[in-house]
């Protein structure tokens, strides 16, 4: 009894120092704690920074009193009085730093620390290993460069300009390489500097270098270039390592029209005119300046600007070189070849911060500990029931989730797989269930899975999926993060493998957040110049929160003053604009020699496509559409034609497309808009027709609603709990976004020219009026009754005649328009102004 509780209180203690540590990590990294650590760190840098910097101004009269003095002796004297502005604690720490240290440029170090604590703040993305470098080499060379300049012109100074450490060292320096080696050293220092903070200086001196060449001769108008060939044999083995030998060498052909023999070149070629050569394709030298290679039938290609080159009588003429395709954009200045850095769509918002985790909500059910008491009863209720229809297993196996428990059982041999599933009612019957989902067989498994819901369902934050190593680590190109699996994993793919998202439930079933969840998770991963999206919200109150995002996230028709699309007008225009947007995508795309948008994007960023002729960067193009069901009975055919066309061949340009229903019905959902929508987001809904309709098989119908969801992709259905993403938190991240500088106004779609009338199949032509159209158009003026049965008893004839006439008065303006069972209007009040319109359609 005592070595039992002995253990008992082993375990308990090795349990308590577990939770101990786990809650001492988790404190530690707590994006809270990381933030307030960071505002330590740098009001520590602010601190010392001004002790420095007092340093200078009242360092003379504190360094008697502060010299040889530990920190714990000037904290303890109270009558101690020091002139610097941080009091004792500063003086000392500026004395041991710049007399002690690194001289002057110890004022590196509190910069550093204010930068260490901006970075754990997360304001500042600068690169620490630069920053890091580039401290350490203002350090070490900054004191002895002060130490060697200074030290020599203000000897009797109170500050050591160089620290211990810069005149240590520039004293064996000296010693060493003397003073000329220390004016070079101090030259290379500063040199160093200059390149690494300016780029364009490293090409200024390759130019000053190679335009201060000296002729062979001394005479320059005699002056002959000497052109190297390049031969593959005699080149390096080095130039095989790609990024060690990228670049190529070109002279730079110049024309001697400013030189004082330019008179004498014309006049021995009157009447001949200059060769001009905008671009040439020249061998590279060994002496040319760098440029940018582009590969083209394994040969290396650059631009190299030449003037006008007269052609002599003693010189045979030259072809002009073949030009460049225009898909190469180095672009050139007159001091030489410039070699443009890869192009950042980002750059012009490159301070967007993205939306940070603690505007979404955390809910204390992540270590829920699972309830094995209610595992065990559901166990023996299924093995009971089982029995009970002569059915025995061999094995069953319980994986929990958040708000559903899968068993899988193994039947023993000889055991029919229908039987287990006809008993589906009865197995819910036993274990009071509001209802399970028996799947037989489980795909890839020998195994019967029979899913039951937990008494106490658990709730899958947005926060947990969002702040999930899968979701922060992943490389998707449209990362979208749904919820959580049966097994507690995160469910996360990638839209633009769908490539077009079909979402169906009833209603109060969670389709809203599921469509929110979707466009957080893209908010929370991309950038705004990477994905654009549209929105149609046909019940007007849906997506009206993310109106504050327009400048950022959102395309609209140029002419459009809210971004949100409402109007049923409007959409057959926005989608009509983006079936224009995919054929204008293609031909870029044609144009690029690409198959898909990925290929064509790298190929810009690599300045391969030149903007001149119409090339720019592609973002991505989400279209979510709510209540499908609401638009397709109020616009049919001509919603549903582009529709169908986006979703067929839209994938390769990256427009891709979210739609939602609650009526998931065939004259909804036809075998169109089926067949270009493989990926299906089922939530609950209410017959085995509609379960069929949306996912070609049962179970939906059985879900349990609040963001219970069948996922399907293909053959494969997977059961997920949807991250729950509430209204609130959806308005302060869209009000977070919007508080950022975003574009000047929505990404703009292309402009689609409205249909004419007259191209319209039966179309009415006045041209080919009916013989009884002027006494109808009497009949009714006379009535002042737009009526066709009318026209129909006057006249005595059928109602297909009659109806045509009414077309035909109506294209005439004598008529209005159908008003339903009412007659229509009549606009000519009087037979005097109608007989007026007869003679002029005559």
């Amino acid at each position: 009894m005592a070595k039992s509780t002995k253990r008992k209180r082993k375990k308990t203690t090795a349990s308590t120092a577990r939770k101990r540590r786990t809650a001492i990590i988790n404190f530690f990294k707590n994006e809270r704690v990381h933030f307030i650590f960071g505002i330590l760190v740098a009001f520590l840098g602010i601190f010392t920074l001004l002790a420095i910097v007092s340093f200078f101004f009242t360092g003379a009269a504190d360094q008697s009193k502060v010299l040889n003095k530990s920190f714990w002796e000037l904290a303890r004297d109270k009558q101690l009085e020091v002139n610097n502005w941080t009091s004792t604690g500063g003086a000392f720490l500026a004395e041991t730093l710049v007399n002690k240290w690194f001289g002057i440029f110890s004022i590196l170090i509190p910069f550093f620390i204010v930068y260490l604590g901006l970075r754990m703040m997360k304001v500042s993305d600068f690169s620490f290993i630069k920053a890091l470098l580039i401290t350490a080499f203002g350090l070490v060379c900054g004191s002895i460069t002060s130490a060697f300049i200074f030290g020599r012109l203000f000897p009797r100074s109170h500050i050591n300009w160089g620290g211990a450490h810069g005149s240590q060292i520039e004293h064996i320096l000296e010693n060493s390489i003397g003073v000329p080696g220390m004016i070079l050293l101090v030259l290379l220092f500063i040199l160093i500097v200059v390149i690494i903070f300016r780029r364009s200086s490293m090409h200024k001196i390759q130019e000053t270098l190679i335009n201060s060449k000296p002729s062979f001769n001394g005479n320059k108008e005699n002056e002959i270039p000497i052109k190297l060939e390049f031969d593959e044999k005699d080149e390096p083995e080095r130039e095989t390592k790609p990024g060690i030998w990228k670049k190529l060498f070109a002279f730079k052909k110049k024309a001697e029209a400013e030189t004082e023999s330019e008179p004498e070149v014309l006049s021995q070629n009157k009447g001949m005119k200059p060769v001009e050569t905008p671009f040439s394709i020249i061998q590279p030298t060994e002496k040319s300046p760098v440029g940018k290679k582009e590969p083209v039938n394994d040969n290396f290609e650059v631009f190299v600007p030449k003037d006008e080159v007269p052609v002599t009588k003693n010189k045979p003429e030259e072809k002009a070189p073949p030009i460049i395709p225009a898909n190469d954009t180095n672009e050139e200045t007159e001091s030489g070849v410039e070699v443009l850095e890869d192009y950042d769509p980002k750059k012009d918002l490159s301070s967007f911060a993205f939306p940070t985790m603690e505007l979404l909500k955390v809910y204390n059910t992540g270590n829920r500990q699972v309830d094995m008491q209610e595992q065990n009863e559901n166990k023996d209720k299924i093995i009971r029931t089982l029995r009970n229809y002569g059915i025995e297993i061999t094995s069953i196996k319980a994986t929990v989730g958040p708000t559903i428990t899968l068993y899988e059982i193994v039947p023993q041999a000889g055991v029919r797989i229908s039987r287990i599933r006809n008993l589906e009612d009865d197995i819910a019957l036993s274990l009071s269930a509001l209802g399970i989902r028996i799947i037989a067989p489980m795909p890839g498994k020998g195994t019967v899975g029979i899913e039951v819901p937990n008494k106490d369902p658990q709730i899958v934050s947005m926060q947990s999926v969002i702040a999930s190593a899968k979701f922060q680590e992943c490389t998707y190109d449209l990362p979208v993060a749904l919820g959580k699996t049966i097994t507690n994993e995160v469910f996360i793919f990638d839209l633009t493998k769908m490539p077009h998202l079909l979402v169906a439930g009833a209603t109060g079933q969670g389709k809203s957040v599921g469509l929110n969840a979707i466009i957080t998770s893209l908010l929370y991963k991309k950038h705004p110049s990477e994905m654009k999206m549209v929105l149609i919200d046909p019940k007007m109150v849906e997506f009206n929160i993310y109106s504050t995002i327009e400048k950022h996230y959102l395309a609209k028709l140029p002419d459009e003053e809210k971004a949100i699309i409402t109007d049923v007008t409007k959409v057959t225009q926005t989608l009509n604009s983006l079936t224009k947007e995919m054929d204008d995508r293609y031909e870029l795309l044609m144009r690029a020699h690409v198959r898909a948008i990925k290929e064509y994007n790298e190929k810009f960023i690599k300045r391969r496509l030149n903007p001149k002729n119409g090339h720019r960067y592609l973002p991505y193009i989400v279209v979510v559409i709510d209540e499908f069901g609401d638009l397709i009975m109020t616009a049919g055919k001509e919603i549903e034609m582009p529709i169908a066309r986006i979703a067929q061949k839209a994938r390769a340009v990256g427009i891709h497309m979210v739609i939602a229903t609650q009526r998931p019905t065939t004259n909804i959902i036809t075998g169109t808009i089926k067949a270009n929508f493989p990926a299906r987001m089922a939530f609950r809904v209410t017959s085995q027709i509609d379960s069929r309709t949306i996912l070609d098989a049962t179970g939906a119908n059985q879900l349990i609603g609040r963001g219970d969801m069948l996922f399907s992709q293909g053959s494969n259905l997977i059961r997920i709990q949807c991250a729950f993403v509430d209204t609130p938190e959806v308005e302060e991240i869209s009000q977070y976004i919007g508080k950022q500088r975003g574009y000047e106004s929505a990404f703009a779609l292309p402009e689609v020219a409205p249909v004419d009338n007259e191209d319209k199949p039966g179309a009415v032509d006045l041209n080919e009026r009916d013989a009884l159209f002027d006494e109808a158009a009497r009949l009714i003026v006379i009535h002042q009754q737009g009526s066709t049965s009318l026209i129909q008893r006057k006249f005595s004839i059928g109602y297909n005649r009659a109806g045509r006439l009414m077309d035909q008065l109506e294209a005439a303006g004598i008529v209005g328009p159908i008003q339903g069972s009412k007659p229509r209007d009549v606009y000519i009040p009087d037979e005097y102004s109608l007989e007026k319109l007869l003679d002029s359609l005559k």
